[in-house]
């Protein structure tokens, strides 16, 4: 993934000069929504808002001054959208449709356009909830496309499918996990055919799969591939899992990685750290009352944020899960928050946002903006600003 700064994980516990990076995926660079950048408003004022013309849960990725964000729309959510907008004026950069190939059924809360692009810096990858998947270039060129229906012709489930997508190196990591025919795949990126395919647990499952840097034998990077049956730690490179973690973890919130620890939403929140040898993990802690809502945790300022279903955001220490302090805000969370220097970004379902200072004893809200619009979402940050995907526009807050 491309970054224009180095981007070493340990420095999250320090002080931060560096000035931008890219958002390429879901949860930003880390997949943990923490971004480097340190000097995003605390005052959010409205940019600029651009009218999309269809819905989508999506989250927007940034590569440069790019911003991707993709949109479904029909009375059946057939035609599939993929925008790419100017991050400075809002203007449309390039737009490119296609036809749905596969099926377009999903709750009335969620739609087809739910799972998060992603990008290497070259390409942008794209799923939809029925399970189109298309790769372009930075200029909108279309690289290939599949119609994974047509390949899998079970692999759907009646609510609709959100898990987005990750790259790493030259394989996408593609999951279609429902409760008939569950899959995972490792799609090589040159040509969009399959490297590698799993069966995975009959389960429908919206979560997102993490990076594990240095977690595998010889200090591979495992991909962390979870389900209600636990973690799978699987080598991207042929699918083959090198550990799990069999405690069973939830189909809704992601798991979040914090240097080599996985904050795994299971019995609560538990945490676990892959051995020096690769070989399996240690289970440093677990705290039931941790229980994350829809809402992924997230980490700043060494610590770690999570959110209940009753709008409670608990600080919690990554040494022991100690809960440090609580504050409560007005939910409910169906993005998952993002995080810079010490402020925590949550926006609500009913599209208000409360910036919270995590830096004193007490949790503080410093801030709101009300952008009247249906959120749910998750922001990214690039470039000193904020960029927020409602129902019907997306907008830049700085």
């Amino acid at each position: 993934m491309k970054t224009r700064k180095t981007l070493i994980f340990p420095l999250l516990l320090l002080p931060i000069a560096i000035m931008a990076e890219d958002w390429p995926c879901f949860r930003g660079p880390e997949g943990n929504g923490f971004s480097v950048e340190n000097k995003i408003p605390t005052e959010l004022k409205k940019a600029w808002k651009i009218a999309l013309p269809g819905r989508g849960l999506s989250s927007p990725i940034t590569i440069g001054n790019m911003v991707f964000v993709t949109a479904s729309s029909g009375s059946i959510q057939d035609r599939l959208h993929v925008f790419c907008f100017d991050g400075n004026k809002g203007s449309t950069l390039w737009e490119r449709q296609f036809w749905s190939t596969g099926r377009t059924m999903a709750h009335k809360k969620t739609n087809i356009a739910a799972p998060t692009p992603v990008s290497d810096g070259r390409y942008i990858y794209a799923l939809f909830s029925c399970n189109d998947l298309v790769c372009l270039d930075l200029k909108g060129n279309l690289r290939w496309l599949r119609g994974l229906t047509r390949d899998y012709p079970n692999a759907s489930n009646s609510l609709g499918m959100a898990s987005s997508l990750l790259v790493t190196g030259k394989t996408l990591i593609v999951q279609i996990e429902n409760d008939s025919q569950p899959l995972a795949i490792g799609i090589d990126t040159n040509n969009g055919k399959n490297r590698w395919k799993l069966s995975r647990p009959k389960s429908a499952n919206w979560t997102t799969a993490n990076l594990l840097p240095g977690a595998g034998k010889g200090g591979k990077t495992l991909v962390a591939l979870q389900s209600k049956d636990g973690i799978h730690a699987i080598n991207p490179a042929n699918g083959k899992t090198e550990w799990a973690y069999e405690g069973g973890a939830s189909t809704i919130p992601s798991s979040t990685r914090m240097g080599k620890v996985l904050l795994v939403p299971s019995k609560g929140l538990t945490a676990i750290q892959p051995r020096h040898d690769g070989s399996t993990y240690t289970q440093l802690w677990r705290v039931s009352k941790l229980r994350p809502a829809t809402a992924s945790p997230t980490v700043a300022n060494g610590k770690i944020y999570n959110v209940n279903g009753a709008g409670v955001l608990s600080c919690i220490s990554p040494d022991e899960g100690k809960t440090l302090w609580q504050l409560r805000l007005k939910g409910p969370f169906s993005g998952s928050p993002v995080a810079a220097g010490k402020h925590l970004y949550y926006f609500n379902e009913a599209g208000l946002g409360q910036v919270i200072d995590s830096s004193g004893k007490e949790g503080k809200i410093v801030s709101k903006v009300d952008l009247g619009e249906t959120i749910l979402s998750t922001p990214a940050i690039s470039n000193g600003a904020l960029f927020v995907r409602s129902d019907e526009h997306l907008w830049k807050l700085n």
